[in-house]
Parts: structure tokens; C-alpha cells; sequence
């Protein structure tokens, strides 16, 4: 038992790094690798030939079983889905395992099917073969390879060849960094006199939508939302830069911008599901 327990320890970050790829939930991965010890101590282990390959394989089919009945409940609103409890989350730990993946990416690879996404996180991210991922999906190997090249284009989103998205680029991630540090002068500089930033009823904390106009109200808005911004990340939002603010790996709010030279002119808070639902998400 103590070699048993020894040999999974081994393979513990490799399988919790692969089930947080899957399911972007680091108390999610925590119990998916848990449940695949549980397999592992029922198992004869003297009759696994590769045990990192089954081990693999029975946390894909796990977090596969999870991402099926996560899509399944996929119409409950956003702001209606209860808080994980405080102590099973790790804020420190979700933040490393979100900063070695990206919160852009857990967003978009949350958007693919659930065999789309264990087929690109299993080869794209694993090097996993697709004949080893086939039988953990039920597909044939080459439609295994369709779904992962398929899940592949979904995330690259077709970047439109757009000779001003760099330039606006480095406006959104220049007013990302200011919020985050509350860098009063900095966000001056990047606002316009004149911008006005509209946030949905769904943002809170009021039950209506927010209208704020003007450099000084947008300005206080944005560094009162400092810590959000901390959970944000830039990404292509219908084709432009924007920010993705996320919570426990799941897309929370969008931030689109208004660029007019080097000065922000608007910015669009969403939060409303079916809002976020009809955007066409990238990472950058």
C-alpha cells in the first residue's frame, strides 16, 4: 500500500494540472483526482503495463462525466449558482493553477463541447495520442483528431488580420494594468473626457443598469473594481481586445472597450448569461 500510495503521489501534480485543464475548477480537480486514487487503490495494480497512461485515462473519464452533467445544468444564470464553499477553496492555489493555463483560455476552452475539450487538453497541452484519447471519448482515432483540430481553430478564434488591434491592444492592457494597481494618473491619461461606461443589471450591486459618465465617475468606478480586475484577463471579444474577468473558471463579466486613438471612449460591463452566451470569445 505504501508503494501504491507512493507512485500516485508521483503522479499527483501531472493528473491535478491535467483535470484543471479540463474542468478549470481547482476544487473540481482536487475530487477528480481523488476519485481516480479510489480507482487506483480498488486495482490490481500488477496488471497495469503503463500506470501514468491509466491514470490519465481514468482522470479524463472522470472529468468527462463532469463536463457532460456541467453542460447538461448549463442554463442555471450565472448569478444564481451558489458559492463553493470557503474552506474547500484554495484562493492562492486557484490563482497559481489559473496563472499556469490562463484565464482567457479556461474561459474559451469552456465554450467547446466536453469531447472537444478533453481531446484538445489531452493532446494540444498532454502530447497524449489520439488512439489513447479515442477510447476515453468513444470516438474513432480520426475523429478524435477532427475534434481536437476543430476545438484547436475555437480557440485561436480566426484573429481578424486588423492592422489597429495591436494599438488597442496595449490601450486595454495599460488601463488592466492601472486598475489593478489603482494607478489614479494612469487611468486619467487613458480615459476619455468624455467616456461613458454602461454595466448591465446583472453586475451588481444595484438591481438596474449602471451608466457612468465621464472621466472622474469612470475613473472611481474603475478603481473600486480593482479586485476584479485582478481576476481579469485580455482577450479578442467580438474580434477586439477586452477583458475577461472570471470566477472559479467560468466566465463571470466582460469588459468591452471603445478605442478612439489612444484614449478609451466606452466601456460595455457584461454580465447578463445570455449576453455572454452570444459573445465570440478568443485568447489574444
Amino acid at each position: 500500500m505504501d508503494a501504491l500510495t507512493e507512485r500516485f503521489e508521483q503522479e499527483r501534480p501531472r493528473l491535478r494540472a491535467v483535470a484543471y485543464r479540463m474542468l478549470g475548477s481547482a476544487a473540481e480537480a482536487d475530487d477528480a483526482v481523488q476519485e481516480a486514487w479510489l480507482r487506483f487503490h480498488r486495482t490490481d495494480a500488477g496488471e497495469i503495463d503503463n500506470i501514468p497512461a491509466w491514470l490519465t485515462t481514468v482522470v479524463a473519464r472522470i472529468c468527462l462525466s463532469l463536463l457532460r452533467t456541467r453542460r447538461n445544468h448549463r442554463e442555471e444564470p450565472l448569478d444564481g449558482q451558489p458559492e463553493p464553499d470557503d474552506d474547500r477553496r484554495d484562493p492562492g492555489q486557484e490563482a497559481e493553477l489559473a496563472d499556469t493555463v490562463g484565464l482567457a483560455l479556461l474561459v474559451v476552452l469552456d465554450a467547446l463541447g466536453p469531447a472537444e475539450r478533453v481531446a484538445f487538453v489531452l493532446h494540444d497541452m498532454f502530447a497524449v495520442p489520439f488512439d489513447e484519447i479515442a477510447p476515453v471519448i468513444g470516438k474513432t482515432p480520426a475523429a478524435t483528431r477532427q475534434l481536437a483540430s476543430r476545438a484547436r481553430r475555437r480557440v485561436r478564434g480566426g484573429t481578424p488580420a486588423d492592422a489597429d488591434l495591436p494599438r488597442r491592444r496595449k490601450v486595454v492592457e495599460a488601463f488592466l494594468a492601472a486598475s489593478r494597481g489603482g494607478d489614479f494618473e494612469a487611468l486619467l491619461a487613458l480615459l476619455d473626457p468624455d467616456v461613458v461606461l454602461h454595466a448591465d443589471r446583472f453586475v451588481g450591486p444595484s438591481p438596474a443598469p449602471i451608466e457612468l459618465r465621464g472621466v472622474e465617475s469612470v475613473r472611481r468606478g474603475a478603481i473600486l473594481a480593482s479586485e476584479r480586475a485582478r481576476a481579469s484577463e485580455l482577450a479578442l471579444v467580438d474580434g477586439a481586445p477586452g477583458l475577461l474577468m472570471v470566477r472559479e473558471g467560468r466566465l463571470a463579466v466582460v469588459l468591452a472597450f471603445r478605442v478612439d486613438g489612444d484614449r478609451i471612449t466606452g466601456i460595455d460591463v457584461i454580465a447578463d448569461p445570455e449576453r455572454l452566451r452570444e459573445l465570440e470569445l478568443a485568447v489574444l
